[in-house]
């Protein structure tokens, strides 16, 4: 899939800015994401993420991930979108909420994390919005580990292992 919603019902693609996230909190309200999050969820697989923390001019990478290292699923949605072509995109975005406690020094907002037992709850197209509400809230916080990274994130290019290793000095830092 394509990496940021578009809304069955856009003019164009690429109009405006992507839709590579949705606040859980208004989720349920706003245009883009309503229908998909009534009827089209889905769960984006990852093992970890990133997040940029402010370190006076230039931004920290941290590497953000489950304690155990387990893949873990994050609360998604999708739409399928037709061009006046007919070539078809299917396009997805993932939902944030409020920090955790553990994760509110590095930023206020952070992924919908989706435990395994609620999979089957988030996946299903007949299960009720509200009755995803509590599954909407920051995670367990003992799971929960991060790390300093070098910066060599910051490039797509470097699309590899050595990306979300701890680093080992100070020095690596910028």
């Amino acid at each position: 899939m394509r990496w940021g919603l578009v809304p069955r019902w856009a003019r164009e693609l690429g109009g405006g800015q992507p839709l590579i996230n949705a606040r859980s909190e208004t989720v349920s309200e706003k245009p883009s994401f309503r229908d998909s999050y009534r009827e089209r969820r889905c769960l984006v697989v990852a093992d970890g993420f990133y997040e940029w923390h402010a370190a006076g001019r230039r931004k920290q990478p941290y590497w953000i991930g489950l304690s155990d290292g387990r893949p873990f699923g994050f609360a998604g949605l999708w739409d399928r979108w037709k061009a006046p072509d007919g070539k078809t995109i299917e396009s997805c975005t993932i939902l944030t909420t409020e920090a955790s406690e553990t994760l509110r020094e590095l930023h206020d907002r952070m992924p919908v994390i989706v435990e395994p037992e609620h999979f089957d709850l988030w996946m299903d197209p007949d299960t009720i919005p509200w009755e995803l509400d509590p599954l909407l809230a920051p995670g367990d916080e003992q799971d929960i580990q991060f790390f300093p990274v070098t910066t060599r994130v910051n490039y797509v290019a470097n699309d590899d292992p050595q990306c979300m290793e701890p680093m080992q000095t100070q020095t690596e830092l910028f």
